[in-house]
């Protein structure tokens, strides 16, 4: 038995048990890595999957037992790498992040850009994917940390959230739209009128967006979704509706053809989350990493909720708003059209 074993069988089960998909996330090909699970089911005596002709139909109830070890092996043995890495003051690595697209377009290069400037023998490893992929990321052992939102205020279920900062949507418009042309904000009314572009995730019931139309009894018409807000702002420009997206993926200096305007009254503020696996020890630069990235977080409260397993972190004080956040070198003063 192996680690890579280990690590392709975890890799399976957080990818919905899609061979495929699982090769993917781990740099492997299929046939290697369905070789390395008949070899483990060998091993072992007994299947840890049940099967439908050449697909995976459901993890059997010895495999759950056995996944639930391999998950803590895997960190444990990263763990230990860590602990030998920061003793040898080794400034040399890789830093696994499994984030969405809005974050790793839109808010991380500045604080990659400054990791690198400190470390540069540290590779970083950025893995955009949906808001329901980051977390199943970082159980699986496959990333260091995972950067995510929730529109709820509430921390994700799982891990130690660290809140980065908050932030809230806005609206987005050619500008020669009715509502761009307007002296004043839109109201839910008017955009229920619309048909309108925005994230995946506002399809879900818990989305603030979703939220924000029922609690006014009015049934917003979603023409179109996707997880890139580089997409959501084309098809603006193209003519399918409106955007409602996140106000750090709008770029004034950039996105000159289109006008944003203010929606602070209408949804709730969502706030991003950095996630760590508990019981991890991270890299020095990992925690480097952390701070520039969010400068309110003391290195050494991350430490100490690490050592914790959290307990007694839900409450961190001044997270700052997008429009407010430190950034490596200036202060973000982004401006929200109140018009």
């Amino acid at each position: 038995m192996t680690l890579t074993q280990l690590r392709y069988l975890i890799a399976i089960a957080d990818a919905g048990l899609n061979i495929t998909l699982a090769a993917e996330r781990v740099h492997a090909t299929q046939p290697g890595l369905s070789k390395l699970l008949r070899q483990l089911e060998d091993e072992l005596g007994f299947q840890l999957f049940h099967r439908k002709g050449r697909s995976l139909h459901a993890i059997t109830h010895a495999g759950t037992q056995v996944l639930e070890r391999a998950r803590t092996i895997l960190a444990e043995a990263a763990n230990i790498r860590s602990i030998a890495a920061n003793l040898r003051n080794e400034a040399h690595g890789t830093l696994r992040i499994a984030t969405t697209h809005t974050q790793a377009r839109f808010a991380l290069p500045s604080a990659v850009a400054a990791l690198s400037r400190s470390y540069p023998q540290v590779s970083v490893h950025l893995q955009p994917v949906s808001d329901s992929d980051v977390i199943s990321l970082l159980e699986g052992g496959l990333v260091d940390l995972a950067i995510v939102s929730t529109t709820a205020g509430a921390p994700p279920p799982s891990g130690i959230a660290l809140p980065a900062y908050r932030w809230n949507r806005i609206v987005v418009a050619p500008h020669d739209h009715p509502l761009a042309r307007r002296n004043r904000p839109p109201t839910l009314e008017q955009l229920a009128a619309q048909p309108l572009i925005s994230y995946d995730s506002s399809l879900k019931p818990e989305s603030s967006l979703t939220r924000a139309f029922h609690a006014a009894s009015l049934q917003p018409q979603i023409a179109m979704t996707a997880s890139d807000a580089d997409l959501i702002k084309t098809y603006v420009r193209e003519g399918l509706g409106i955007g409602v997206l996140a106000e750090m993926a709008f770029q004034p200096e950039h996105d000159t053809d289109l006008r944003q305007l203010n929606a602070d009254h209408l949804f709730a503020p969502c706030i991003t989350w950095i996630v760590l696996r508990k019981e991890s020890v991270l890299r020095e630069y990992a925690l480097d990493f952390i701070s520039v990235f969010a400068p309110h977080l003391e290195r050494r409260a991350v430490s100490n909720a690490l050592a914790t397993a959290g307990v007694g972190t839900a409450n961190w004080p001044g997270v700052p708003h997008w429009r407010e956040r430190r950034v490596p070198g200036k202060v973000v003063e982004q401006v929200v059209d109140a018009h």
